[in-house]
């Protein structure tokens, strides 16, 4: 059967439209089933607080619930990993922080490549360390941080939650930039590391600001500044790092991803789902209460926010020459 040419453009059409059609099919029945959100660390702490808040949220603007499930081990590698491996149908995602970037320079040998097997799917939180120090030492500010360290260079003990933790590559990143010399001392943990640095067995820690600030405003120990880009109005009293040390930032953030090859129409509503959250005053006055910042924005924007900080923090890396505990 020969076609006419009008026949033949209305076929063409229709051809290129489909996969449009497709898409938006497949955006307006997702989800049909319930989500796993996959984190790489123990219940309790600031990741799981974040991951239960975000999957509630998400659960009622999507119809569908949001299980969230706990996988630490490897630095949160064994969490990545399963999430690279699950089917790319969005049903199965991972929250993402500063170790996926981290890990990316820290371990020498993985099983996926983070920025090439995960695909972001959209921001939500930031908030910055705080730099503390035992009463006992006679600092009272930054400057006065870098002064008595270079006065008495090895002697004064940098706690951490770890090797390869934010809370250590922040401390990495401000011997960096200072040329100071602190001892690293990894705890398995951050609490275990917070309560030798009140007992004065340590000297100083860049905590995270939720676990620190009580601590802080009862006296216990001396917040100096925290690390981000503005004050905090958790801890207002205290100056940023950067006010002495321009260019300093470190933060911990959180955002969800993907597997690589989800579709595109999938990871845009669960973008959408996400924003939408950080807009209700609700959500917003929940994550204010833990001293964080919002990070709403399209796919991209969290995608260049990964590319960078994996750049950023691989310096780091190779300056402390950190290894994986």
């Amino acid at each position: 059967m020969k076609l006419s040419r009008r026949s033949l453009l209305h076929l063409s059409a229709g051809a290129v439209a489909l996969p449009a059609l497709s898409r938006r099919a497949r955006a307006q029945t997702y989800p049909v089933r319930p989500i796993r959100l996959i984190i790489g660390y123990t219940p309790g702490g600031s990741a799981d607080i974040t991951a239960r808040l975000t999957g509630q949220w998400l659960s009622e603007r999507l119809g569908q619930s949001v299980i969230v499930e706990s996988r630490p081990g490897g630095g949160t590698n064994i969490a990545t990993e399963a999430v690279v491996r699950a089917p790319p149908d969005g049903y199965t995602l991972l929250l993402v922080a500063p170790a996926n970037a981290i890990n990316a320079t820290l371990y020498d040998k993985l099983s996926f490549d983070f920025l090439r097997d995960i695909v972001p799917v959209a921001g939500i939180i930031r908030f910055p360390n705080v730099v503390d120090v035992n009463p006992s030492l006679p600092v009272k500010s930054i400057p006065e941080l870098i002064a008595y360290a270079k006065t008495n260079p090895g002697k004064l003990n940098m706690a951490s939650s770890g090797n390869g933790s934010t809370i250590h590559m922040s401390g990495e990143l401000f011997k960096m930039m200072t040329g100071i010399n602190m001892v690293h001392v990894p705890y398995r943990g951050g609490a275990p590391a917070l309560t030798d640095l009140i007992a004065g067995q340590v000297h100083v820690m860049f905590d995270n600001l939720p676990t620190s600030a009580e601590h802080v405003r009862s006296g216990r120990l001396r917040g100096l500044a925290v690390t981000g880009t503005a004050r905090s109005h958790v801890l207002p009293d205290l100056p940023t790092v950067a006010d002495f040390l321009p260019g300093y930032e470190a933060s911990a953030w959180y955002g969800l991803g993907a597997p690589r090859n989800t579709p595109a129409a999938v990871i845009d509503r669960l973008n959408d789902a996400v924003n939408a959250i950080l807009a209700d005053p609700t959500s917003q006055g929940r994550f204010a209460e833990l001293g964080a910042s919002l990070l709403p924005g399209s796919p991209a924007d969290f995608g260049k926010l990964l590319a960078d900080e994996t750049e950023k923090w691989g310096k780091v890396v190779k300056f402390a020459d950190a290894k994986p505990d």
